[in-house]
């Protein structure tokens, strides 16, 4: 089949190396969002999915918005049979939805229907559960509620970052989105409806949302971290200052929470549980480093807190 693929972030690139590669389809175009100011000079940088279609000599599609009339005539001029995507960032409106004869096919990281929206690996991980994995449905209007095509299933590590099982995800969803594609074109797959039972939402996870709160237990502290490592990444403050936070193990310590207690190899913090250890962490403007090597720089006091 003739494919214009859409997507933008790092975790949707397997997913376009591999439709590259597959001798049964063609991909004639990607779609991906407009190039983005980054780093302190603020230069415009291509998306990840962008670099990848330049490298393989592929028109680029960027538009502002989907619904852009100049889009829409560009991308029916590719004469896509179908348009996969992963992780583009943005709606499809109907229009768009309508140009290719089969439609747009998704691949969404989670099983749905739980965790439909923006963040559904963070939100299994918050959430403790054991397994998640990667669907492909056909896109419609609705947030991620579309028919499935297929699935694969993933087990989440007690010490799995969103950064690390996003990484496993992106490359078995990748061969099931081949997998599926192929067979769309054979006719050999049939989208069905999702069940009504066990819908979640994961909407998209802020800075905000990302600062830890030490009268929560140890447990949902440690869920919290690896869930938004590396994006937004866990912060909490120390003297009023940021302080960033990597992944943290929980103790059998009773500490009131946030008082800090700095050991010779290891510095704890008390939650409403028992105390965790902090990983690494990374004061505002310097590099990560190991807890206890900050904590002998900053010279932590008796009774001093997190907040």
């Amino acid at each position: 089949m003739r494919l214009v693929f859409a997507g933008t972030p790092v975790p949707a690139v397997p997913a376009l190396r591999a439709l590259l590669d597959s001798p049964r389809h063609e991909v004639v175009g990607v779609v991906t969002r407009p190039d983005a100011p980054s780093g302190r000079g603020r230069a415009l940088v291509r998306s990840p999915i962008g670099v990848l279609a330049d490298e393989a000599g592929i028109p680029v599609l960027t538009p502002q918005r989907p619904r852009e009339p100049e889009f829409i005539e560009a991308l029916r001029a590719l004469a896509p049979d179908c348009c996969p995507v992963v992780a583009y960032g943005a709606l499809i409106p109907r229009p768009v939805l309508d140009v290719p004869p089969h439609g747009w096919v998704n691949l969404h990281f989670s099983v749905l229907p739980a965790w439909r929206g923006a963040a559904p690996v963070q939100a299994a991980i918050r959430a403790g559960d054991d397994i998640t994995g990667a669907t492909t449905f056909l896109l419609e209007e609705g947030m991620d509620t579309g028919p499935t095509f297929g699935v694969v299933t993933e087990p989440i590590g007690p010490t799995d970052t969103a950064g690390d099982l996003l990484g496993r995800l992106a490359e078995s969803g990748a061969r099931l989105l081949v997998a599926t594609l192929d067979g769309i074109a054979d006719g050999t797959v049939v989208a069905q409806p999702q069940p009504a039972e066990g819908v979640s939402r994961a909407p998209k996870v802020t800075v905000d949302d990302a600062r830890v709160d030490w009268e929560q237990p140890a447990v949902a502290l440690d869920r919290l971290v690896r869930s938004v490592t590396p994006e937004p990444g866990a912060w909490t403050t120390f003297r009023g200052a940021r302080l960033g936070l990597g992944p943290v193990t929980v103790t059998d310590e009773e500490l009131k929470p946030g008082v800090l207690v700095a050991e010779k190899r290891r510095v704890l913090v008390g939650t409403a549980t028992t105390a965790v250890a902090l990983g690494q962490v990374q004061p505002v403007g310097k590099r990560a480093m190991a807890a206890p090597d900050w904590a002998r720089g900053v010279r932590i006091e008796a009774g001093e807190s997190l907040t």
